[in-house]
């Protein structure tokens, strides 16, 4: 049974660096960087989403060597996230304009039109459109 007033917000990955990770999200995923506020001693609160609605990333960068082990690499390999657009071809053509790096040709499943692409830390992620 779910509770209605709740819902996935926010979900923390682990970057190399707050700066080139803000770049990277931003200009080359076409995210909104919603905030980022300096929490002292180096840390910052930032928060990054793709659109309206849905799940948002906190970019937390590592700070010790456990969490640098984890960059790139927080599933073991698996698809980490799933990016889901109306659009899958025009998202698809403006993520390969800004040298987004995908692992595969586009495809077509029983649940959408998917391909899985890489972040600049070697994340996987789908970009996907959910059939109907």
């Amino acid at each position: 049974m779910t509770t209605p007033s709740r819902r996935l917000a926010t979900v923390a990955l682990v970057v190399g660096d707050y700066d080139e990770a803000v770049s990277w999200y931003t200009q080359k995923l076409g995210f909104q960087l919603v905030e980022d506020v300096a929490l002292g001693e180096g840390k910052r609160w930032i928060i990054v989403q793709p659109g309206q609605g849905g799940a948002r990333l906190l970019l937390a960068q590592a700070d010790n060597e456990a969490q640098r082990a984890a960059i790139g690499n927080q599933t073991g390999g698996r698809v980490f996230l799933f990016l889901e657009t109306a659009d899958f071809y025009r998202d698809y053509a403006a993520m390969l304009a800004n040298c987004v790096i995908f692992q595969e040709t586009p495809r077509h499943e029983a649940y959408g039109t998917v391909a899985v692409f890489a972040d600049l830390y070697g994340n996987r992620w789908d970009l996907i459109q959910p059939r109907g």
